[in-house]
């Protein structure tokens, strides 16, 4: 892991940069942004917008009807309630009231009854399918949008320079690029459209109660400014827990994935139990963050129960004294502690959806960050390079990663077409980066690059890397089969060519002997082969792409003798016909080269065959006498 990487295992990050949107639930800035993304679903939007609002009002008209059911049951009030005082509360007493109440229905109250029923339960049959669309079209909508956003960020990382990304962790990326906009698809399945219908059935609720009977509402409503107050507590509470249970993740994360790659470091020195040590006070913390967050929860919910109980006492105890007195029906009462249910739960939710809220928009900040960031490499070249033959020409060439610390320094360097130029050096002198100036990996400062005598600029970028391959020192193979790593996913490349470039690298016979051949698994990195197979296996891959510029960066640096021989012998086929610019430590492996250029703190030294370079007697053959004597 990078050491980037490894900082960020002991270092917190902090949730949001400044100016952020970390202390707002909902950044209306942000969240234009993100809204923009369900243009293309904006139908299925607006009608889960028109259900949310539906199910918000049509929730209040049920506890009406029922109210108006008991209402229609309960004729003679008084008498129904007020009891003998020899009949009590038992068994005895309840039977006395049911057969009351069947003795004074008037005709056709039951087959009304029956009726107020059923359209209860229509409403109630038609209020869960409403539900049921509502949830699965905001959950469906959040899922589209993340994935447009994804690919939409995803593209704009490809673009980024090599620059932009020697600057960023790589688990940064990771996280912008996965977690983060899983927290935006919250907004919609979990956020800003069930927080639209939690206030409008709040509001509709509490308007209601005050229009029948404003009494009863305010007595049901005494508990609410605690209610609120506990409301906020919590919210801020579990933001912060939120908060810390993704810092934690975090440095879990990192500290996991980095020592499970260096896993052999840590066995052969030993070093289990201290390691084991430092995951444990990691692990420690991430427990500590969570456990957090639960006993804000265990707090809250029973604080909420104890409230809506004591609302429903109160209305209880006050409603029946006025039922006795006459100035409120049973069915009101009935009502009012359906309200009561109605009125708690969405307060409940309420606290939990604006943290998801706010989360979401920290997510989204966090990826219009890297989505408005301009790091991409201009590409206004209208070139092709179909006809081009491979002649290189730098002249007067000035380039560096950082500022003005110049690593290459005026350097003039010509290579004829299908010629093979050695770049020879010290560490540091100067050779990979005269590679990523040709292949636009970076951008130079000054001076020229042309390709057969054109700008390489002038070239369009996709088609100037295509005309060059790249073999490096440290092959990348990506978690898949040997075929797919050789032609990168390009259905345009066969078999049968794939099988002709590794016959001609030397590399058949050994992908043979694997157990599926072309469509063996490499596993992680190309955790399967030898480094001398990773190697010549990014032979293939430039080969059967068939380029005009070959350029192989220290190709045999890191191999066995008897994988060298095999490379140095597919490098021979390789460059024949073609420009091609080696890179190496090892002059055994470029003497045959038809021009050395020697380089040294960005400067060329010296240049010429391999003969000329030792009867000059300079630095080359100092370097030659170092490696032989």
């Amino acid at each position: 892991m990078s050491n980037a990487a490894a900082t960020t295992a002991n270092t917190p990050p902090p949730a949001t940069a400044s100016g952020s949107s970390a202390g707002k639930a909902f950044d209306a800035r942000l969240f234009s942004r993100v809204f923009a993304f369900t243009k293309p679903y904006r139908k299925v939007f607006h009608l889960t917008l028109a259900l949310t609002i539906l199910l918000s009002l049509v929730g209040v008209v049920r506890p009406l009807i029922m109210g108006w059911m008991v209402d229609i049951a309960a004729k003679d009030y008084s008498s129904l309630f007020v009891l003998s005082p020899d009949s009590g509360i038992n068994a005895k007493g309840i039977a006395w009231a049911a057969q009351w109440v069947a003795d004074h229905l008037a005709p056709g109250t039951w087959e009304l009854i029956m009726t107020i029923a059923i359209v209860v339960v229509v409403l109630l049959v038609l209020e869960t399918v409403a539900q049921f669309y509502q949830s699965y079209w905001t959950s469906w909508l959040g899922q589209a949008v993340t994935y447009d956003l994804r690919q939409a960020l995803y593209q704009k990382l490809m673009g980024f320079k090599m620059r932009w990304f020697d600057r960023t962790p790589v688990g940064t990326l990771v996280t912008r690029t996965v977690s983060d906009i899983e927290t935006i698809e919250a907004i919609f399945s979990q956020g800003l459209l069930l927080i639209l219908g939690d206030i409008l059935k709040l509001v509709a609720v509490v308007a209601v109660m005050f229009l029948v009977n404003w009494k009863l509402a305010l007595l049901s409503l005494v508990p609410i400014p605690v209610l609120l107050w506990s409301t906020n507590i919590f919210k801020n509470s579990i933001r912060k827990s939120f908060q810390d249970v993704r810092t934690q993740v975090a440095r879990l994360n990192a500290f996991v994935q980095e020592h499970i790659q260096g896993m052999a470091v840590v066995q052969l020195f030993g070093r289990e139990v201290q390691e084991q040590g430092k995951f444990e006070e990691i692990n420690r913390e991430h427990r500590k963050a969570h456990i957090r967050s639960v006993l804000a929860y265990s707090i809250f919910f029973p604080v909420v129960e104890v409230l809506s109980a004591i609302s429903l006492g109160v209305l209880v105890w006050w409603g029946v004294r006025d039922v006795l007195d006459g100035f409120t029906t049973v069915g009101e009462l009935f009502s009012y502690i359906l309200f009561i249910n109605m009125l708690y739960r969405p307060i409940r939710q309420l606290a939990d959806r604006f943290n998801v809220l706010q989360m979401g928009m920290v997510g989204s900040e966090r990826v219009f960050k890297v989505l408005d960031t301009e790091a991409g490499i201009p590409d206004e070249g209208t070139l092709d390079t179909a006809d081009v033959k491979g002649e290189i020409s730098m002249e007067g060439l000035w380039f560096a990663y950082e500022e003005d610390d110049f690593v290459l320094k005026g350097i003039d360097l010509h290579v004829q077409a299908g010629h093979t130029v050695a770049l020879v050096g010290a560490t540091g002198s100067g050779k990979s980066s005269i590679i990523n100036v040709l292949s636009r990996a970076y951008e130079f400062q000054r001076g020229s690059v042309k390709l057969d005598g054109r700008d390489i600029r002038d070239h369009r970028l996709k088609d100037l890397r295509r005309c060059i391959a790249v073999v490096l020192q440290d092959v990348f193979l990506f978690s898949d089969t040997v075929h797919n790593n050789i032609t990168l996913g390009d259905p345009a490349v066969s078999r049968e060519e794939v099988i002709a470039a590794a016959k001609e690298v030397g590399a058949h016979e050994f992908i043979m002997r694997l157990p599926q051949g072309y469509d063996t698994e490499v596993r992680e990195r190309g955790g399967i082969l030898s480094t001398g197979q990773r190697q010549l296996i990014a032979f293939i891959r430039a080969a059967v792409h068939k380029p005009r510029v070959l350029v192989l960066d220290e190709a045999t640096s890191s191999v066995d003798s008897q994988s060298e021989q095999l490379i140095q012998s597919a490098t021979e086929r390789l460059t024949q016909g073609r420009t091609s610019i080696v890179i190496a430590h090892r002059l055994s492996t470029v003497q045959s080269a038809d021009r050395i250029v020697v380089l040294d703190k960005g400067r060329i030294i010296e240049q010429g065959s391999h003969q000329e370079l030792l009867a000059l007697g300079g630095a080359y053959r100092k370097l030659y006498e170092l490696q032989f004597r």
